[in-house]
């Protein structure tokens, strides 16, 4: 049983920043409470590592080789790894996580592959693994086509993970009780744990099945096809539900690339106009957003292109929600309160009336007048989170993947191009969109949002008609602040 020096030892105070001091003892006793729940052997084998490590590792080494163990915990790093609130040096160590050396030997990966293909494939096995994620390891190959030498790689499951899976997961589940009972008795607001460990329990569910990622590379390839910055991994033909047989991108981490700050910022744009951007501002029922968007997963390959890896994990947003998300954005635009709360209360589980949700949406338009900034993605997702602190709002699902989606890559960009805002990207594309279809706009009907843009003419001159209103609204807010402020320091 992990004890409180065992949890000491770990650091686990940096995983959470300041903002969030109050859930740190939750943390500790939750993470224990994980811990006692896994099979005998596996608790041995991690505090035997821990003890291992010495007496003098720092924390942020005893909580990375913690993380390699745990698959479920190996994914929380790789999330939180480009987070700008961690301390510096456990983001260092928690990169590592993006893409590990391989703990697999040849013979045992080459032995894994050959179970899944039933015998010899016509491929030659690199000497070594190439890199190692949160539930598999990649191996180099070659191949002859058409008397050429071609080179690919298979991606195979490691073994027995979906065993150790199944026991995190099924830890995860008695978790979500002990969270409700123990932030009850910490005082915290009732959260909704359960909804939020179901979600890591689908999203992981689906890192094991790699028929489902194959799926997800067709589809992605058919919608970036046409962009030449681009490059989505062509699938081979040695695919099984275990296995992925794909070609080899040469090149690196992305962040890892020497380039000028010039070049790295065009990259930063690239990354946030593609991944993010072009599926948002489409017209598609559901758009495919790569939900796994950490360094590890994004290269810049040796031709320039920036390859997209790792497509277990997909967002499907529905249009009717982007719709509402544009509608949060022009809320705040215009700072009106009463159509925020009616677009975030459509989003969650929350009335538009619901005081928790009227407190939170007027600390978001405070925000927007006393620390100026665009009511884009991270002023949107600043209040979704905010709001998910408070209470159990509902915010998963395919939202949560999106959120996670826009977080892990916002971190990739920072380190990319310093602190520029990924919203500017976003609306670049937004407006080359509107632009695009101002024909089709003048004979819609007012109330018709058929655009990629997700706005209808109706609140199109809504918005045009208001600009008087939103000033008055913006110097109402902004005095009223500045009046109390005396009151206050008083």
């Amino acid at each position: 049983m992990p004890d409180d020096d065992f949890l000491d030892a770990l650091g686990l105070e940096e995983l959470l920043p300041a903002p969030f001091a109050a859930w740190r003892p939750l943390l500790a006793e939750g993470l224990a409470f994980f811990l006692e729940r896994l099979p005998e052997p596996r608790l041995e084998a991690i505090v035997a590592e821990q003890l291992a490590l010495g007496p003098d590792a720092d924390p942020h080494r005893r909580l990375f080789a913690l993380f390699t163990q745990c698959p479920t915990l190996h994914k929380l790093g790789q999330v939180v790894a480009r987070h700008h609130l961690l301390d510096p040096g456990l983001r260092r160590r928690l990169q590592a996580l993006e893409s590990m050396p391989p703990s697999l030997s040849m013979d045992e990966a080459a032995e894994c592959i050959r179970a899944e293909l039933g015998g010899d494939p016509p491929v030659t096995l690199g000497e070594a693994a190439l890199a190692e994620g949160s539930v598999a390891v990649v191996v180099p190959f070659t191949y002859i086509d058409r008397d050429e030498v071609r080179h690919g790689v298979f991606k195979v499951l490691k073994p027995g993970i979906e065993a150790r899976l199944a026991e995190e997961l099924a830890a995860l589940g008695e978790l979500a009780d002990f969270l409700d009972r123990r932030s009850l008795e910490l005082g915290l607001p009732a959260l909704d744990y359960r909804g939020l460990l179901d979600s890591v329990n689908e999203l992981l569910a689906r890192e094991v099945r790699l028929d489902g990622e194959q799926a997800n590379l067709r589809a992605a390839a058919g919608f970036h096809g046409g962009n030449r910055r681009i490059w989505i991994p062509a699938l081979l033909p040695w695919c099984t539900p275990r296995l992925t047989a794909m070609e080899r991108i040469f090149g690196v981490k992305i962040t890892d690339a020497r380039a000028d700050r010039g070049s790295r910022r065009r990259i930063a744009h690239t990354l946030i106009s593609a991944l993010l951007a072009r599926p948002f501002w489409s017209d598609s029922t559901r758009a495919v957003f790569h939900a796994d968007l950490h360094a590890g997963n994004l290269f810049l390959a040796d031709d320039g292109r920036v390859a997209v890896l790792d497509w277990s994990l997909t967002a499907r947003l529905a249009k009717a929600q982007r719709e509402i998300l544009v509608g949060i954005a022009l809320a705040g635009a215009t700072l009106d309160a009463g159509r925020l709360r009616q677009a975030v209360a459509a989003l969650s589980a929350l009335g538009p009336d619901d005081p928790v949700l009227a407190e939170v949406a007027e600390d978001a338009l405070d925000r927007l007048v006393l620390h100026p900034q665009l009511p884009g993605f991270e002023w949107l997702l600043a209040l979704l989170d905010s709001l998910a602190l408070r209470g159990p709002a509902g915010l998963h699902g395919e939202l949560a993947l999106f959120r996670k989606s826009w977080l892990s890559l916002a971190g990739v960009v920072r380190d990319l191009a310093g602190e520029r805002s990924p919203d500017i990207a976003l609306l670049i594309v937004g407006a080359r969109r509107f632009a695009a279809e101002l024909p089709a706009r003048l004979v819609a009907l007012p109330g018709s949002r058929a655009f990629s843009t997700h706005v209808s003419n109706g609140e199109l001159m809504a918005l045009a008609a208001s600009p008087w209103i939103a000033t008055l609204r913006y110097w109402t807010r902004f005095w009223q602040h500045h009046a109390l402020a005396p009151v206050e320091r008083s």
